[in-house]
């Protein structure tokens, strides 16, 4: 209960950024990351990560010799995660906007899927459009770019970066998510 108050109590703080009140249902959670070839992947990043509830399962499911790295802006998130101790896990109090100069200090050249929290109609649409560019850009051949939103209101933009786009509902989350599975070809 008390994670709940936290998450909470930050969320009204900083609600253009975090873009809900409620931390994801564990439903919305597993329905997005059942996509993911775990045994193929080597490099995952998660964008918004908030109080980790993705994080920590995609660690679960992350292979031995696989990194991931999360992007959280909001102060306390990011140091809630850095309790988090996994030596694949790579935490990082940075705009996603900045995803090829992190991979690059990492000598990483392409990622295997990005699994995204970000509330992207409320973010400027000059910053989240450099955000989809560069994460498409990033993404390897067959990479997936897995995003959800409250609304439909992103269909079409992702549709123009994406040749596939699968959308899933989650109705087991407050408020329900529709889910954007984007594939690069």
């Amino acid at each position: 209960m008390e994670k709940k108050r936290v998450f909470f109590k930050e969320a009204i703080k900083n609600i253009k950024t975090s873009g809900t009140i409620t931390p994801s249902s564990k439903y919305l959670a597993t329905k997005m990351l059942k996509s993911i070839d775990f045994k193929q992947a080597n490099v995952i990043v998660e964008y918004g990560a908030g109080n980790g509830i993705f994080t920590r399962k995609l660690l679960k499911k992350l292979n031995k010799d696989a990194i991931l790295l999360c992007f959280e802006i909001n102060e306390e998130f990011y140091k809630h995660l850095k309790t988090i101790k996994d030596d694949r896990l790579f935490v990082y109090q940075e705009s996603c906007e900045h995803i090829k100069q992190i991979c690059q200090q990492h000598d990483i050249k392409e990622v295997d899927c990005i699994v995204s929290s970000l509330p992207l109609t409320n973010i400027p649409n000059q910053i989240s459009q450099k955000i989809l560019s560069e994460s498409f850009d990033i993404l390897k051949k067959e990479g997936t770019f897995i995003q959800y939103q409250y609304s439909l209101s992103y269909h079409k933009k992702l549709k123009k970066i994406y040749p596939k786009v699968t959308l899933n509902f989650e109705v087991r989350n407050v408020p329900p998510a529709f889910i954007y599975y984007c594939k690069k070809y």
